[in-house]
């Protein structure tokens, strides 16, 4: 099966967030539908305490998934909250949302990922929305020698808690202790992809290391392995196979579709009125 491996980049976003970025704008035609995957964690503050103040997004879903630490959120439309160690914000900012997401004090190391899903055209300029999925509403599937958190998409029949996905996604957060070990599908016409976030494993009689992705765009069987325990996701998702125009926090189809986009921000007309 084809496949490649991706190395995590060391980068700073927001108003000056320490991350790895493990794939981004150079990787688009090989992600597809996914756009950007970060890995953020620190038991330095000084790392991550400025956040991600208010900014605009229009055109994706943003995932941010907690592992560790709190992030208070809000949003133009009305949302607030807090999220935690095991609690997931799936964001659709369709036609356009501003908002923040600011790191809290917390005795617990900051660590989380963050995924981009891409929108299809049709549904680029929808309304937005916004879903929190605490720690305790995602299912948990033992299996022998480990664990999988159904976070969207299903796992032996059980379905995760996002529903009504735009692109069809699964996400599952898989833990297997050293010597144990799991297969994946990947589905033709789907990317799918491995991260590995803790431990050393073999994906696809491929050796991964931490902070590194292991990417497959062909179907068939992905056999994982924990050589150590490790703690990893498996993420697929349907291909759109549509032209990227991006700019930032925005993405589009076309480079005059982004224009206009930044042009509303400048006058003040971005967010739609529904």
């Amino acid at each position: 099966m084809k496949k490649m491996i991706l190395q995590g980049q060391s980068t700073y976003d927001g108003a000056g967030v320490k991350l790895k970025r493990i794939f981004a704008h150079d990787h688009t035609k090989l992600t597809d539908p996914f756009l950007l995957l970060d890995h953020f964690g620190s038991d330095n503050p000084a790392d991550y305490v400025k956040g991600f103040p208010w900014h605009p997004h229009r055109g994706i879903e943003t995932v941010t998934y907690m592992l560790g630490g709190t992030v208070e959120h809000g949003d133009n439309i009305g949302n607030a909250g807090t999220i935690g160690p095991g609690d997931i914000q799936w964001m659709t900012a369709g036609g356009g949302v501003i908002h923040q997401e600011m790191p809290q004090p917390s005795n617990e190391m900051m660590h989380g990922l963050q995924l981009w899903v891409n929108l299809p055209a049709k549904n680029k300029m929808m309304e937005p929305r916004y879903r929190g999925i605490l720690e305790n509403e995602v299912p948990v599937v033992k299996i022998p020698g480990g664990e999988v958190r159904v976070i969207a998409g299903a796992y032996k029949d059980v379905e995760g808690p996002v529903k009504e996905l735009i692109v069809d996604v699964k996400y599952l957060d898989i833990r297997l202790k050293k010597g144990t070990s799991l297969s994946h599908e990947a589905k033709k016409g789907y990317t799918s992809f491995c991260y590995l976030i803790s431990g050393a494993g073999e994906f696809d009689e491929t050796k991964l290391e931490q902070a590194h992705v292991i990417l497959f765009t062909e179907s068939g069987s992905i056999d994982v392995k924990a050589v150590e325990d490790i703690h990893y996701i498996f993420v697929t998702g349907k291909q759109l196979g549509e032209p990227i125009a991006w700019g930032g926090p925005i993405v589009m189809n076309t480079r005059e579709e982004l224009e206009t986009a930044f042009r509303e921000l400048d006058e003040g007309t971005f967010i739609k009125k529904r």
